[in-house]
């Protein structure tokens, strides 16, 4: 299989050298690919909005007839595999975790770290799941609730940090 379809990546995005970015993968204004993640948009679409971060160790992946959504300022911790589903603005997706295909995570809602969220599970905006599977517990604290914006602005310091080659 011959596969002609390139990444596309806005100027100011950030990709780890030990980072794999291939196939049609679009990635927004300064998004950061840490180290070992892979995007890999074979089957299906993967597409990232400004502002996201996609750290170490992550997956995104897709199967046909499910592309993978990424918002904007969105958190995919380190280890984590987003498969062929959503994940809205705002969200944050917590080490190791797993979200399958189909599955839509809300605004602002956050998958915690282990939690493996089935096909077709939908996680209200603002919402916490956690467990394997996952089963939405409540909303979210105050505490929790700032966790994805307090990484959001930390990986966009960090990135232009190591734009800038200072580690």
């Amino acid at each position: 299989m011959t596969n002609t379809v390139r990444p596309t990546l806005h100027p100011g995005v950030w990709i780890a050298d030990t980072a794999t970015v291939r196939g049609d993968v679009t990635l927004g204004a300064d998004v950061s690919v840490w180290f070992a993640a892979v995007l890999r948009g074979d089957e299906a679409p993967i597409t990232v909005g400004e502002r996201t971060n996609i750290q170490d160790g992550a997956v995104l992946h897709v199967s046909a007839g499910f592309p993978c959504v990424v918002g904007r300022e969105v958190t995919i911790g380190h280890g984590a595999v987003v498969h062929g589903c959503t994940v809205e603005d705002g969200a944050l997706i917590g080490i190791r975790a797993t979200v399958l295909d189909g599955a839509v995570i809300g605004a602002g809602a956050v998958v915690g770290a282990g939690a493996v969220v089935p096909p077709a599970m939908h996680v209200p905006p603002g919402m916490l799941a956690l467990g394997v599977p996952a089963k939405i517990v409540g909303p979210l604290s105050d505490a929790q609730r700032s966790a994805g914006p307090r990484a959001v602005d930390n990986y966009l310091a960090r990135k232009e940090a190591y734009r800038q080659e200072q580690y």
